[in-house]
């Protein structure tokens, strides 16, 4: 019988830490290395890319995050493209991504695209009577009207094409229930397919209201190797993970997880109570233990969502607190690789948090200095993450 090498609770978050540049002598000094060392950061909520990236950065500034993102200056590649680039892929979820691993994320993740196609054009059939005929010329006057402006909004398309200011009704007779314009749905299309991309939001660095401009055709990565790609990425950020944390985060099934596992070459190790874990061979010796770390984290940062089974680093009793009931963590404050508390911005501008347990005196004083790092980062600017948590709104309130 193989005797497994056998990776302890401890080791692991001594591992998160180091991998997630959680330490304070582990920062770095761009938004593009620690992307990299994330694989990606979530991008659902805007603010969650630049808190996650100011988190980790030596010096962060906000101009030096929207540089990466937007690349106005000589930060852009040969073929006019910012350093990040921002696509839908794991789970269907928005992601900011180095540009050079673009496409094989998005050759590993995204699917069913002619169903997403198929599916838009038959909604908007029954409820604005659009046939493929109606649907092209109103595709190609959006991306005409995008070469033109160079990047606009959908209200600004709205304006430039009057189909797009046709209105459906969606989740008819729901509690839900909304108008939308159909603008929505063509531009969903068009994102998903890689065909036009998010552009700098029309307000600050909080919002939600993207422009949109034409993207560059990413290469076509064959999904073998677009997967195998992906897993070493993961497994050099989060490992050692399970097998079920992979289908999780990717979003892959079971099969497709396990392949690409092997196809990566990953070491299987024993994880005590969560049974097989891998890690790349390379990884095997546990890095030296960090200095004690604090850290606040935003709502959907990738740490916290990066693992499907999370009791090594959060206490179970917590998450009714820490979790809205889609499984969205909200703000998080971290003490030596466990998450020990919550955080969040109240309407005046101060940050309130609660510790969840004692972590000691140390870990008081690394929180607080965290916390005025955090407050001169945000330097007046008010945030309220997307998804709302028990803890966050209470902590908010008061």
């Amino acid at each position: 019988m193989t005797v497994l090498p056998r990776i302890t609770a401890g080791q692991r978050r001594a591992r998160l830490i180091h991998r997630q540049l959680l330490a304070p002598e582990g920062r770095v000094r761009t938004p593009e290395a620690v992307a990299e060392a994330l694989v990606g950061l979530h991008a659902t909520d805007p603010a969650t890319v630049f808190l996650a990236t100011a988190a980790r950065m030596h010096r962060p500034t906000v101009a030096t995050i929207e540089r990466a993102l937007y690349a106005d200056d000589a930060t852009v590649g040969a073929d006019g493209t910012p350093p990040l680039e921002r696509i839908r892929c794991m789970r269907r979820t928005m992601f900011v991504l180095p540009a050079y691993l673009a496409p094989a994320v998005r050759s590993a993740t995204v699917r069913d695209i002619r169903r997403h196609r198929a599916d838009t054009l038959a909604r908007l059939r029954d409820a604005v009577g659009w046939d493929e005929r109606r649907y092209a010329a109103a595709e190609q006057a959006t991306l005409a009207a995008l070469v033109a402006r160079g990047a606009a909004t959908a209200a600004q398309l709205a304006a430039d094409i009057p189909a797009l200011r046709e209105q459906i009704v969606t989740s008819p007779g729901k509690p839900y229930e909304s108008r939308q314009r159909v603008s929505s749905s063509v531009l969903g299309v068009l994102a998903a397919e890689g065909r036009i991309r998010r552009a700098r939001p029309a307000g600050s660095w909080t919002s939600a209201q993207f422009r949109w401009a034409p993207a560059r055709p990413l290469p076509q990565i064959p999904v073998g190797a677009a997967k195998t790609t992906l897993a070493r990425h993961y497994l050099k950020a989060f490992g050692p993970i399970t097998v079920d944390d992979l289908k999780w985060w990717t979003g892959w099934g079971l099969t497709d997880a396990r392949k690409a596992l092997a196809a990566a070459g990953a070491q299987a190790v024993d994880l005590d109570d969560h049974g097989t874990g891998y890690l790349l061979p390379e990884d095997l010796d546990t890095p030296t233990a960090p200095e004690p770390a604090a850290a606040l984290l935003p709502g959907l940062d990738p740490t916290p969502m990066g693992w499907r089974h999370r009791d090594w680093y959060l206490d179970p009793d917590h998450t009714k607190a820490l979790f809205d009931r889609n499984g969205n963590i909200g703000p998080t404050v971290w003490w030596n690789g466990r998450i020990v508390g919550a955080w969040a911005q109240h309407p005046e501008g101060h940050l309130n948090h609660r510790l969840l347990t004692d972590p000691g005196r140390e870990a008081h004083a690394a929180i607080r200095n965290e916390i005025d790092r955090l407050t001169a980062f945000l330097d007046g600017t008010r945030v309220t993450p997307c998804y709302r948590t028990p803890l966050e709104r209470h902590l908010a309130a008061i």
